[in-house]
């Protein structure tokens, strides 16, 4: 681990929230308390969710990595600093894994943002990678995370839901 990615939060999100809405503005509230927290943001370097958590990044100072693919012909957003290029979905998933050396956080998202929570929590449920923790912010994951846990009783104590980005901090330690 290099000494940049010592202390990176990697944040799972969609690219459909726009601008004005609430879901743009909670994701940017996101990057913010990452941020004053000493921590860099990496995400999926495009648009919605993953342009505002950059952006909150951004606007407290902090740092940001955008992981794109070759698969779509997209730029990353303006508010990446460094952008990781990988060629298919597979290695961006495990490049925002890997980037994750202090957590995950996961907003409300589709089937990608679902693939990308799955893999992190199934991961660290195995004990394949360090045990780091993995934060739902707002009650969308919270059925997904009840139906797991009825499948699989224990998996919960790798995930919690929160309501808001306030309750960040009680999760990851300030580094700065």
């Amino acid at each position: 681990m290099t000494a940049d990615s010592a202390s990176v939060i990697t944040v799972f999100g969609a690219n459909n929230a726009v601008e004005a809405s609430a879901a743009y503005q909670g994701a940017r509230d996101v990057g913010w308390v990452l941020a004053k927290l000493g921590y860099t943001v990496a995400n999926g370097g495009y648009g919605g969710t993953m342009e505002a958590s950059a952006c909150g990044a951004k606007g407290a100072g902090g740092r940001t990595i955008g992981v794109t693919c070759k698969v779509w012909k997209s730029r990353p957003n303006a508010y990446i600093d460094r952008e990781v290029k990988t060629v298919d979905l597979f290695e961006r998933l495990r490049t925002l894994i890997d980037l994750g050396s202090t957590g995950y956080v996961a907003l409300p998202g589709a089937t990608g943002t679902l693939v990308e929570l799955a893999a992190v929590w199934e991961l660290v449920g195995k004990g394949m990678i360090e045990d780091r923790p993995i934060v739902c912010v707002g009650r969308f994951w919270q059925p997904l995370v009840e139906m797991i846990r009825a499948q699989r009783s224990g998996s919960e104590k790798h995930i919690c839901v929160v309501d808001g980005p306030g309750d960040l901090p009680a999760h990851f330690a300030v580094v700065r």
